[in-house]
Order: structure tokens, then C-alpha cells, then sequence
């Protein structure tokens, strides 16, 4: 779940883009997973989906391999794109649940990014070789 204002415009880096519509200071909370608002999908209940629902969540969501689920974000967070050197990230050696917070000042207007490395079992197979 989204912790700030933002909106959806086009990106420089890739199609659409999640961009601040605020000043967001470094250390400010941006994302957190909320139960009840975002989704985790167990492998079990992925592989009962259609195909055209498990494509969907490989590209929108993220694998977690902690909880063997893929996690979907229930607002605009799926148009955060990937940076090798992100504005925003997970704070070092956090427990659940995982809050991802901005690694600097980001000015408002600014496009939200970050590393999918970091916490996406499948960025690999999104981004292609590092």
C-alpha cells in the first residue's frame, strides 16, 4: 500500500511511470504491504489460476520467496519501474512487514523507482541479464 501521494504519467525510463505528487523526504515510509488491501497468492493458489491471471501477476506483481507468494499490490505501486540506483528502497534488516522507504529527498514530480532485484524472486526473468 502506497504511504504517499503519487500518479500515474509517462515514464522516460519505461511506458507508464508511478511519479510523486509531493515533496517526500529521505526516510519518509513510501510502501508497506497491507493485508486486506494487497495481495500475497501462494504457489498452490497461482498454479489454480487461468493463464491469462498468472501472466498477469508475473508481470505486476512480485515474487517474495520468504513467504513462497506473489505479492500485488492493491493501488498504483504495479507502475513503479526499476532503477539500478533507486529513490526508494526496503530499509536494511527489517522484519514483516517489509516497509520500503525513499533513500533521499525526492522532489514532488519526481518518479518513484526502484531496485526489483532486491526483493523480486523473477526480476531476472523482467529485466533480463544485470
Amino acid at each position: 500500500m502506497l504511504l504517499v501521494r503519487t500518479r500515474v504519467a509517462p515514464s522516460p525510463i519505461h511506458g507508464l511511470g508511478l511519479f510523486a505528487a509531493e515533496t517526500i523526504p529521505a526516510g519518509t515510509p513510501v510502501w508497506r504491504f497491507q493485508p486486506g488491501f494487497d495481495l500475497a497468492v501462494t504457489l498452490a493458489e497461482f498454479d489454480r489460476l487461468p493463464r491469462p491471471a498468472q501472466e498477469h501477476l508475473r508481470w505486476f506483481a512480485y515474487f517474495d520467496e520468504t513467504r513462497g507468494a506473489y505479492l500485488k499490490s492493491g493501488d498504483l505501486c504495479c507502475f513503479m519501474n526499476h532503477a539500478p540506483i533507486p529513490n526508494t528502497g526496503a530499509v536494511p534488516a527489517t522484519t514483516e512487514p517489509v516497509l520500503t522507504v525513499a533513500l533521499r529527498d525526492i522532489a514532488a514530480g519526481e518518479e518513484l523507482t526502484c531496485d526489483y532485484r532486491a526483493f523480486d524472486a523473477e526480476a531476472a526473468a523482467k529485466l533480463g541479464p544485470a
